[in-house]
């Protein structure tokens, strides 16, 4: 993404005129890269360098300011030439040596995660993990990489992972990270996979030559974006997957499981509404959502079938949900679009329902109402008991607000009227609210799905 921001005249810079801010170091530390243009004579230069840098390797937002003056000014430029990057291809010896790993290997585990994924890289991989039998994994909310129902799926790795996956990875004797960073959520806190360097053999795969070795020392390192290195995986030959087929089909049971509620829902079972919406839904439907405990049910619950079905931030920002179910709406006016979303999380860019209406994206709109911020008040009630501040929220009438920026709304209070009101959104020709109020009393409400397996855990003990 290429920002063009407007700055105040550089005749004035430095005497804090109307709006001045200084952009270079405000995005400085957020972007690939940001910089002021003072001469229109390099206007040329400052863009073909922007596109270049926002690109290559690990794709990312540029910033440049443009001062008044400047954007006033007039002068000669050259025609403009398309930069479109720079790009790594993964080298024969390292493909070799892969090779070489898995062949030796007993245990391995592929986590595929990143940008860069276009359909061809997908399907190339995805013939590699079935030529050669490889449980796939994928980082936070990357699960659209690999088709959920696949034989090899065994999981999300990230917020409400399975413990059986988290032990799955500890066990793992290759893993194959490709196109992932191994970030933070990912990683568990870099708990799951030592560093710098882990207790099993891996073999880390990223467009970005500078995130090779930041965090991980790897056996083999290979700077390729997942254009280029998926086709090239697919093209190798197969090793023999017989010994790790056990393994294999292990974690994709357990996989399959974990999609079974293991504790009572409720009046109104967000399991049971997750599960619908997976049954039901086109496979080509995107489902947005942003942060909140909300999301754990669909991470747990939802298959993602295809790439660019799910759209959600993987720094954790709330307020995403809204925004991009419309944009997505806009972009593939003809698939569904589901927005998954927390009453807090709604609540910061609900006007984003204006927006829907005026353009006739007819987005459906799920809000989990327990009237909270659920995830700072669980982290609340577990370290601080009897002592919660701030986290109660009082609500709207959402269907109420829903009706007044001209979509359709609907309040669901049971399980039961969860499916036909799902069907009555899906066919309106407007934006439509479906508002799940939920007891905030029902512990499947209150926690995390991680807090929810240690629970049944002790039950059952």
């Amino acid at each position: 993404m290429i920002l063009l921001v407007g700055q105040v005249p550089t005749g004035v810079r430095g005497r804090e005129a109307f709006q001045e801010v200084d952009l270079a170091r405000m995005f400085g530390g957020l972007a690939k890269w940001a910089a002021q243009v003072d001469d229109v004579r390099r206007i040329d230069e400052f863009v073909s360098r922007a596109f270049a840098e926002a690109l290559s390797g690990r794709p990312g937002p540029v910033v440049l300011a443009l001062p008044e003056d400047v954007l006033h000014a007039t002068g000669d430029a050259p025609e403009a030439v398309m930069t479109h990057g720079t790009a790594a291809f993964p080298a024969p010896d390292d493909l070799a040596h892969l090779r070489t790993l898995l062949a030796h290997a007993e245990r391995p585990l592929a986590i595929v995660g990143g940008s860069g994924w276009d359909d061809p890289a997908r399907a190339s991989f995805a013939a590699f993990a079935r030529h050669n039998g490889i449980p796939v994994a994928t980082s936070f909310r990357r699960a659209g990489l690999f088709d959920n129902r696949d034989p090899l799926y065994a999981g999300m790795l990230g917020v409400g992972s399975d413990p059986a996956l988290h032990q799955r990875v500890r066990d793992a004797d290759l893993l194959l990270a490709l196109g992932t960073r191994l970030g933070d959520v990912t990683t568990n806190g870099y708990r799951l996979i030592e560093a710098p360097r882990p207790r099993c053999r891996l073999v880390h795969a990223h467009a970005d030559p500078a995130e090779l070795g930041r965090v991980y020392a790897a056996d083999v390192a290979i700077a390729a974006s997942p254009r280029h290195l998926a086709p090239a995986l697919a093209s190798l030959e197969p090793v023999d997957g017989a010994r790790w087929s056990g393994w294999a089909q292990a974690a994709h049971r357990d996989y399959r499981a974990q999609l079974q509620p293991t504790l009572p829902g409720g009046v109104l079972d967000l399991a049971a509404v997750v599960r619908h919406l997976s049954q039901t839904l086109p496979e080509d439907a995107i489902v947005c959502n942003g942060a909140g405990n909300f999301a754990a049910w669909l991470h747990r619950f939802f298959e993602v079938k295809g790439r660019d079905t799910q759209l959600a931030p993987t720094s954790g920002a709330m307020g995403y949900g809204l925004p991009a179910a419309v944009a997505a709406k806009l972009r593939y006016p003809a698939r569904v679009v589901v927005a998954f979303l927390g009453d807090g999380e709604f609540m910061m860019t609900s006007h984003e329902l204006a927006t829907a209406a005026q353009y006739g994206a007819a987005v459906v709109v799920i809000i989990v109402n327990n009237g909270m911020l659920a995830t700072i008040r669980m982290h609340q009630e577990r370290a601080y008991p009897g002592r919660v501040i701030g986290t109660d929220l009082r609500n709207p009438d959402f269907v109420a607000l829903a009706r007044a920026y001209g979509a359709e709304g609907t309040l669901v209070q049971h399980t039961r009227e969860f499916a036909p009101a799902l069907e009555r959104a899906l066919a309106a020709r407007v934006p439509s609210v479906l508002e799940l109020r939920v007891d905030p009393e029902n512990v499947s409400t209150r926690a995390t799905i991680s807090d929810l397996r240690r629970q049944a855990a002790a039950s059952a003990s």
